[in-house]
């Protein structure tokens, strides 16, 4: 790209949530969920593999479910298309499913198709995935916070294979929130010094979710007074930022269970 291009994307960059900027681009820079993407687990053999077949992602949210998704992407060489089964329809399933087709026919890379909360997508929907997942048109990968035994369709389950990802270890957020302090290019632009309390504060609230994390982190640096280049997060300011201590709870599904 040119410089003109470059500036516009470094502003697109600094405007983007910590959470986004911080997404990791590499395996390598990964945190958590080892007994999938440590040294001879499945993730890495998978990539090395060339992603060859389809998954499913299960687990609750902000423990890095998208972020596996796209770094599969990338080390794998494949063209990758993302849906939300929130907002896109059967139509947009069969647009991405033809272009799918045609790179096939052609002998091209692989196509990954992300399907986030698959959950969400009704049987019709499910069903016509079927084909381009068992002829290899489109490798699938979903992600649900729901069990996908209950909301997947037996046929696609069938047809992938099922990866747990767990709640993210108090180190493991520590680790990405401090990350984010010492590379961060908007943090970074002053002296950020956070209070041990403050930073605890920040890992107990989040509940094992590292977007939450990161969103804390974020809002307690801009409420953080700034004292030259400097900044502190006191726990007050974390206090402030958070008004209240927040579960995440859903009476139908897992979380019932894990409050529990």
């Amino acid at each position: 790209m040119d410089l003109f291009e470059q500036e516009k994307q470094a502003i697109k960059n600094s405007s983007a949530p910590l959470a986004e900027r911080m997404r990791p681009k590499r395996l390598e820079d990964f945190v958590g969920q080892e007994h999938l993407t440590g040294r001879d687990r499945f993730i890495p053999k998978y990539i090395e593999n060339g992603a060859g077949s389809s998954i499913i992602l299960w687990g609750p949210p902000g423990v890095g479910k998208t972020t596996l998704a796209k770094i599969i992407a990338k080390e794998s060489g494949s063209f990758f298309y993302s849906l939300s089964a929130v907002t896109s329809g059967l139509s947009d399933v069969r647009k991405i499913l033809e272009q799918g087709r045609i790179r096939s026919r052609s002998g091209d890379k692989k196509t990954i198709l992300f399907i986030d909360e698959i959950h969400r997508f009704n049987k019709a929907q499910q069903d016509a995935l079927l084909h381009a997942v068992e002829d290899g048109t489109i490798i699938l990968i979903g992600a649900t916070t729901e069990n996908p035994s209950f909301e997947v369709i037996s046929p696609l389950l069938s047809r992938c294979r099922v990866l747990s990802l767990n709640q993210l270890e108090y180190e493991d957020l520590k680790k990405i929130a401090e990350g984010a302090l010492k590379k961060d290019s908007v943090l970074t632009k002053f002296t950020v010094n956070i209070e041990p309390d403050a930073m605890e504060s920040i890992i107990r609230y989040s509940a094992g979710d590292a977007r939450r994390t990161l969103n804390t982190l974020e809002l307690s640096f801009s409420l953080a007074q700034a004292e030259g280049n400097r900044k502190v997060i006191s726990a007050g300011t974390v206090k402030e930022a958070l008004q209240k201590d927040a579960l995440v709870y859903d009476k139908k599904g897992e979380y019932h269970y894990d409050t529990i």
